[in-house]
């Protein structure tokens, strides 16, 4: 898959994966849906954003946990 909305500059954020450029952090948009978020408050509290961008910051989240396991606590 080809992301065209993320990109990850060394000098910048410390390589994180940020939406196109921007001082946001993929991570950021990610968890800010999780929290709760809808599209509307993210891309409100964020203007630079675009609709897209949560898109694909979602699908580019998807694809990370597709390539490493993320050790999970099991209910009690």
């Amino acid at each position: 898959m080809k992301f065209t909305r993320i990109t990850v500059n060394p000098r910048q954020m410390g390589g994180v994966p940020c939406i196109r450029g921007l001082r946001i952090p993929v991570a950021t948009v990610v968890g800010m849906i999780a929290d709760g978020m809808a599209t509307e408050e993210v891309l409100k509290a964020c203007p630079d954003l675009r609709s897209e961008d949560i898109r694909e910051a979602l699908q580019y989240a998807a694809e990370a946990v597709r390539e490493r396991e993320i050790p999970l606590t099991t209910p009690a």
